[in-house]
């Protein structure tokens, strides 16, 4: 399996840096270059030219699996012992629909709406299994990404945004035992935060030639509690990536990242945390480190000039959580992008 996805992976690059069949570029800015964005796991990493601007989708997914309680697994059995019902497994569905408009040279502004699905497998102590679900719109954020510095190699923005609490709280789902009346989720289960959230962040882009370098800091800072009487736990998230042009059309990167959350301060009274642990907003914290994978493609030639498709996949090296909590087992993000 290996050997064929690899040789597979050779043919589509090889395939990808043959010169397109139309010479004459139809993009309105020109050809650019792959490399130029960052992986697709990244946002806000970007501006574009007065008057330019861009439509974007991304697709993530995020498989959970097992139990952690720091860095050490917990089974289901363990979890048992405490609480009535144990987590299993999570499986989380993003779709993301973006806009982003450059009003001036030195301003970029950015609308995300998110589209969420979560699954989440459990089991009581009578050993009965149950999944519940969730969907709907997420929290939608606006955001500026303000070019504080350029050189000759090296450019350095600011981004800042709000997110607005458009995502449901009061998520429910049918659970063994209710008589068949929905009972709300616990917090992982919801689609926002039900505060405004503060989105700060801070990006440096290197280009090396062939190579290209950066990094970005961004946080997420809640303000207020909702009106179910709590707030979500502030994150900070840290990642750099390198990137090398396979050629113009082709690049590969690799991405370090990290990322700490906080507890949840406050709680939901239609919530028992004895029943549950993702009930129990005390045990919501944690930070975590990935490593990723990813490429990017750009079309340079004929009509579907510009556009823009990436993947990148992720695995944890390092996760501590203030557990028993969910761990990850792995992500993926798959996108399209278009300026105009």
């Amino acid at each position: 399996m290996v050997r064929t996805i690899r040789t597979l992976a050779l043919v589509a690059g090889a395939w990808a840096c043959l010169p397109p069949a139309a010479q004459a570029d139809t993009h309105p800015h020109g050809p650019g270059r792959a490399i130029t964005h960052a992986p697709i796991g990244v946002m806000g990493d970007h501006r574009h030219g007065a008057g330019e601007w861009m439509l974007s989708y991304r697709y993530g997914f995020m498989s959970m699996t097992g139990n952690r309680d720091g860095t050490e697994r917990r089974s289901t059995s363990d979890v048992l012992d405490e609480y009535m019902v144990s987590p299993r497994a999570m499986d989380m569905e993003m779709h993301m629909f973006g806009v982003m408009y450059a009003p001036t040279d030195w301003v970029t502004l950015r609308v995300m709406v998110p589209y969420l699905r979560l699954d989440m497998d459990h089991r009581n102590r009578m050993g009965v299994s149950f999944t519940t679900r969730s969907h709907g719109i997420g929290d939608v954020s606006l955001a500026g990404i303000f070019k504080l510095w350029k050189g000759e190699r090296n450019e350095l923005l600011v981004n800042f945004g709000v997110s607005a609490p458009t995502g449901t709280l009061h998520a429910k789902d049918d659970l063994p035992n209710t008589m068949g009346e929905p009972v709300r989720l616990p917090y992982p289960m919801q689609l926002g935060s039900g505060t405004p959230d503060l989105l700060p962040g801070l990006t440096w882009n290197g280009d090396f030639g062939r190579f290209r370098l950066g990094s970005q800091l961004r946080g997420v800072y809640r303000i207020g509690r909702n009106d179910l009487g709590y707030r979500l736990g502030h994150r900070v998230m840290a990642t750099s990536w390198a990137a090398f042009e396979l050629c113009p059309s082709l690049s590969a990167s690799l991405r370090l990242s990290f990322e700490r959350w906080r507890d949840i301060q406050g709680d939901d009274d239609a919530l028992d945390p004895a029943v549950v642990p993702t009930a129990d907003p005390e045990l919501r914290a944690g930070r975590r480190v990935d490593v990723s994978l990813g490429l990017n493609y750009l079309v340079r030639g004929g009509p579907l000039a510009g556009n823009r498709f990436a993947i990148e996949a992720s695995r944890p090296v390092h996760q501590s959580l203030h557990g028993p909590q969910l761990e990850t087992d792995w992500t993926a993000t798959a996108g399209w992008q278009l300026a105009f």
